[in-house]
């Protein structure tokens, strides 16, 4: 297996608040939480609160994109994994959940996260490590090793037919 570089990666986004209804935040309910965030050469996203928070459920919110971050990182990694291990990927999708608990003083954090990934593979021969790719993969997964909570998987593997 090729050794990666080492390195460091920066990223910059711009979010911007568009929930200015007139009177900024004069009082709690005053002020709408929609959020545009952008990076240059991507499509802008829109995005809010959580419903609970007074945020418009038609839009992304933190929560959503964390458990996206989580979700698309560890599928990524173990692609990864699996080419790595001769293991033919021809279709993935996960059905990923998080749960957040609020601490009763205005803040809360995630509990956990479980991903739940339906991976077919192209040969019964390649189930056994297709199974075992997925421990690579969460070792290799940037956004599971930098969150303080437990990501656990709940994989299946399938052959194509």
């Amino acid at each position: 297996m090729a050794q990666l570089p080492l390195g460091e990666h920066h990223y910059a986004l711009t979010t911007t608040w568009t929930g200015n209804r007139g009177t900024g935040t004069s009082g709690y309910r005053d002020y709408a939480r929609d959020v545009n965030i952008a990076i240059d050469g991507k499509p802008e996203l829109l995005a809010s609160a959580d419903r609970p928070f007074r945020g418009d459920p038609t839009r992304w919110n933190p929560e959503d994109l964390l458990l996206a971050a989580l979700s698309e990182c560890h599928l990524l990694s173990y692609l990864h994994a699996c080419v790595t291990a001769g293991v033919v990927v021809t279709s993935y999708r996960d059905a990923a959940t998080g749960t957040m608990r609020e601490d009763g003083r205005g803040g809360g954090a995630f509990a956990e996260v479980v991903l739940r990934p339906q991976v077919t593979v192209a040969d019964a021969g390649m189930v056994e490590a297709a199974e075992r790719a997925h421990e690579q993969a969460y070792d290799w997964c940037f956004i599971a090793n930098s969150v303080n909570f437990p990501v656990r998987h709940e994989a299946t593997v399938a052959v194509a037919d």
